[in-house]
């Protein structure tokens, strides 16, 4: 076996050596693997000159691009009449106005047409979720924005689908409004239709909702309007750089 130590560039000699015969005091200049994707490759900036050449630079950035140019998926999860699709529509619009383009996967209008013929067992609803993750996962693929509103009841289906997208890519959100307050927006009187046995199998009254124990994200939507929620969630995006600030997208970060 080869003893290979870390190199380290010395700016001022413009040379690479050696950690351990670095002179005292002397500049030393290094990036970790970590940097090169989180603050370079994932902020869009150019590897250095001393770092590598800039062939292999310019295909690392070609091939990982930064990420507000990668794909996410913003998975809604809840009890029917949360307010995932209400909220989602908000968010919809808000990326819109930041130069992203949005592919929205809503339970409902899937099992209309993706999902048609599939009843509520528990394993024809696990296989319209999987069937929504596989469209988002390849959405995500190929460096599009998803947003999926669907109840999603169980949380190993859940994590299956976070696994699918890939969990670098994948943000939860749940959206925790208690049942009184769903039952009271159903206009369509679903919820009382299954406390009085006319359905069965309803998600919150004979069937359990098991609530994310970790999302990214959780909402209020008893305290918060839909807005609100939906600028947080925006808020988050930003922090976590799949989409670019007003100041950036007004070239004010210019220079700096």
């Amino acid at each position: 076996m080869v003893a290979f130590n870390e190199m380290v560039y010395l700016p001022e000699e413009q040379r690479y050596e050696e950690s351990t015969r670095i002179p005292n005091n002397a500049r030393i200049a290094s990036i970790s693997g970590t940097q090169v994707r989180e603050d370079y490759l994932n902020q869009g900036r150019k590897l250095p000159d001393w770092f590598t050449r800039s062939e292999v630079a310019d295909i690392l950035a070609e091939s990982y691009p930064p990420r507000h140019r990668q794909g996410v998926c913003i998975w809604f999860t809840g009890l029917s009449g949360a307010g995932k699709s209400t909220t989602a529509d908000v968010l919809t619009v808000l990326l819109m106005e930041h130069g992203r383009q949005i592919t929205v996967l809503d339970g409902d209008v899937v099992r209309t047409h993706l999902s048609k013929g599939l009843g509520f067992s528990k394993e024809d609803r696990d296989i319209n979720i999987r069937r929504i993750g596989y469209v988002a996962a390849e959405i995500v693929r190929h460096g599009g924005v998803v947003i999926c509103a669907a109840v999603s009841p169980y949380r190993a289906t859940r994590n299956d689908i976070r696994n699918m997208v890939g969990k670098d890519n994948y943000i939860e959100v749940f959206v925790d409004t208690p049942i009184e307050v769903c039952e009271e927006r159903d206009v369509k009187g679903m919820y009382a239709k299954a406390r009085r046995g006319e359905i069965t199998g309803f998600t919150g009254i004979d069937d359990p909702y098991e609530a994310p124990l970790h999302p990214e994200i959780a909402l209020n939507t008893v305290e918060n309007t839909p807005e609100g929620n939906a600028r947080r969630i925006m808020e988050f995006l930003i922090q976590q750089g799949f989409v670019q600030s007003d100041a950036i997208l007004n070239g004010q970060d210019e220079g700096k």
